[in-house]
């Protein structure tokens, strides 16, 4: 074709047969494969070059259809909406975008097609409108074009304006996030600087609610979301723009003031609630790592969160009590049939009471499980960072309702219920162990080779487990006349009948049923003794094949007894040198789910007298109040120059100096349960400066 070779010559006389014939360039006849012509010679460019583009321009001008051709779009449904300023900005020709500008080209038309639609694997999300394709692929001197002619604040058919763009074309690659940043800054301040009146462009949401910060959040584009936490500019104009401020500095020593508008949970949907309960974002351990986050976290715990969880443990201890007594207690009545009658003493009512406090406690065990699990569904792939405790109250709480309802119906399995609920009640104490740093590292490393190498190490073992059990039954063969029942036991043939199996007999006056490996289930478990080193090599004589029955044994011995559970000692004393530093980012999330969960229960006055943060005023001509946490950091590659410092003089005079936390641990029991709520800080001297810009000091909440 003609406009795909570039040559002009080739379209001498178009002009004329077009007029001749009545026809236009945007007639079927010259639509192909959903593309106009004008379509076709932008993506057909040479060096930046196509003669036959403004040819084409200059006969749809003369033929007054100049505007129908500029804004025919695609009819193809993968590139639906492309017009050809588009394809002009995606073959990074600034010319030929400005010409069709001229033109009258729409510099709000939006390619909507599956291909520039954010789910799918091979496609490419640009935000649909030129000016976010411009941005997309970093052609600053396009979305300068663009941002004279269009509105910055239009958004795509999600929501999206080029600030979210930006935020989803960011993958954390270096030279990606680079460039994401440079053009985020310079469309926010550019636009601020035109339209000083209207609101932030990065205070518009999409259709989720989610602004740039919180999608950045959402998606887990660390580089792109720690620029916007850490944002501070030293130009008076974009002072407001900032979302940290640096209050006072002295040497590599400052204190900075990091802005909480949409950060903190006094909003809905905040970004630590996004995170904290984001189970699918990715990054979204080291994510918490970043300020504020991680002072502000901290600042809670420290503020409320400890002292209701130790309060929790202590009304869970009583809960936990009291369960126990009443369990306790109940095995008096084993002879009898429930439901058992009230005895109209003090200790029938004390038990009664016990009864149903603890059906109370599980009621509520069940509804709040049930909400927790609506607000985060439970995943597979999340247990081990979110931590499984929820789970098991819940289920804990199942047990005792399922119990109490056989109870009550007469069934005597109901005890089975009660004995699981029991045990999962004490299992569940390790959940308070979050409340301290040490053992909640240790508790985290527990549920990783819980949900780990041991979930694969039984797999493994339960195969070979029920393998080699049907083998040997398989193998073994009595006749009808070998059947296992015997004299009753005397005491010449009591130690030969029924030797250390006493769980199969029925009384000293009925036969002794001796147990064979014909019976799958006393197989499996002989087996199963044997991995455990309290296997028993007694054998029959009448049972053939002796000799195979001695190789299949002494190979599943070897197999799991000596291989799997070695390797299995082996993987976990290597994880443990591996995962102290991740288990204790978890143990941080972790404690963090739980801060924000008991901040959930508190009234809306608490929350906000207990509000992390004060107002201050960050403007230098104009008032511009924030709440601010202030984080005391050290920076030693970047010293104090040309910073926009608030205060002269180093430090906070408006309170006094605490003393260090290491000079307030003592020995006192008060000091010890303060400690078990609280975790000590780490020691900055502990981590090497290296390749490190920034550390944050000791918490200092305002």
């Amino acid at each position: 074709m003609a406009v795909s070779s570039g040559d002009v010559s080739k379209l001498t006389g178009l002009y004329e047969y077009l007029r001749k014939m009545n026809k236009k360039l945007t007639s079927p006849t010259y639509i192909i494969k959903g593309k106009t012509v004008l379509l076709k010679a932008l993506l057909n460019l040479r060096n930046g070059e196509n003669e036959t583009v403004e040819h084409l321009l200059d006969i749809a001008e003369k033929m007054d259809h100049l505007q129908e051709l500029v804004n025919t779009a695609y009819a193809d449904l993968d590139y639906k909406g492309q017009t050809a300023l588009h394809v002009a900005i995606e073959r990074r020709s600034k010319r030929y975008a400005e010409l069709l500008i001229q033109k009258g080209a729409d510099v709000h038309a939006q390619a909507c097609g599956t291909f520039f639609q954010p789910k799918g694997k091979a496609c490419f999300y640009f935000g649909e409108l030129p000016l976010s394709l411009a941005a997309c692929t970093n052609q600053r001197e396009i979305v300068d074009l663009l941002m004279d002619k269009a509105d910055v604040r239009r958004t795509d058919s999600h929501g999206n304006t080029v600030l979210h763009a930006l935020v989803l074309v960011a993958n954390d690659d270096l030279k990606n996030t680079d460039f994401v940043i440079s053009m985020y800054d310079y469309i926010l301040t550019k636009d601020a600087h035109m339209n000083p009146k209207r609101q932030k462009l990065e205070d518009i949401a999409n259709k989720r609610g989610l602004t740039p910060i919180k999608l950045a959040a959402k998606t887990g584009k660390i580089g792109l979301f720690q620029h916007m936490l850490q944002r501070e500019f030293k130009q008076e104009e974009c002072r407001h723009l900032s979302r940290k401020f640096t209050e006072w500095a002295y040497g590599p020593v400052y204190a900075s003031l990091y802005d909480l508008a949409s950060v903190d949970t006094y909003e809905k949907n905040s970004v630590l609630e996004i995170i904290v309960y984001g189970t699918e974002i990715p990054n979204r351990l080291e994510m918490l790592q970043i300020e504020p986050l991680n002072n502000l976290l901290e600042d809670k715990w420290n503020r409320f969160a400890h002292r209701i969880f130790f309060f929790n443990f202590i009304c869970y201890l009583i809960y936990l009590a009291i369960f126990t007594t009443v369990c306790c207690y109940h095995t008096e009545h084993r002879e009898k049939d429930p439901p058992y009658g009230l005895e109209k003493t003090t200790k029938g009512y004390l038990q009664l009471a016990g009864q149903i406090f603890v059906l109370s406690v599980s009621v509520y065990f069940f509804f709040k499980g049930l909400m927790d699990m609506k607000r985060k569904p439970p995943r597979l792939r999340t247990l081990v960072t979110d931590g499984y405790s929820d789970l098991v109250f819940f289920f804990q709480a199942v047990c005792f309702l399922v119990c109490a309802a056989m109870y009550l119906s007469g069934r005597n399995e109901y005890l089975a219920f009660l004995v699981v609920c029991l045990a999962l009640s004490w299992i569940n104490v390790l959940y308070f162990s979050r409340g301290s740093r040490h053992m909640g590292i240790y508790s985290v490393m527990i549920q990783r080779m819980i949900l780990g190498d041991i979930l694969r190490f039984l797999f493994v073992y339960i195969v070979f487990l029920v393998g080699f059990s049907a083998a040997v039954m398989t193998l073994l063969y009595e006749t009808s006349d070998e059947h296992s029942t015997v004299e009753p036991p005397t005491e010449n043939n009591q130690t030969n009948c029924c030797r250390g199996r006493k769980l199969f007999e029925e009384s000293q006056n009925e036969s002794c049923v001796k147990p064979t490996y014909k019976n799958i289930y006393f197989t499996t478990l002989e087996l199963f003794k044997f991995t455990i080193g309290m296997g028993d090599l007694e054998f029959t004589e009448q049972y053939p094949y002796k000799n195979v029955f001695y190789v299949l044994l002494i190979s599943y011995i070897v197999l799991t007894y000596i291989l799997l559970l070695n390797m299995l000692i082996a993987m976990m004393s290597k994880r443990v040198e591996k995962m102290s530093d991740e288990s204790t980012s978890i143990w941080k999330l972790q404690r963090a789910i739980t801060t924000l969960d008991l901040e959930r229960g508190l009234c809306p006055l608490l929350k906000t007298k207990l509000r992390s943060g004060v107002k201050k005023n960050l403007g230098m001509k104009e008032e511009d109040k924030r709440q601010c946490l202030r984080v005391e950091e050290v920076n030693w590659n970047k010293w104090n120059r040309d910073v926009g410092i608030i205060n002269d003089d180093p430090g906070d005079s408006s309170r006094p100096l605490s003393p260090s936390p290491r000079a307030q641990r003592g020995q006192s029991w008060r000091v010890f349960l303060r400690d078990f709520s609280r975790r000590r800080p780490n020691n900055t001297l502990d981590v090497p400066l290296d390749g490190q810009e920034m550390k944050p000091l000791a918490p200092s909440p305002v």
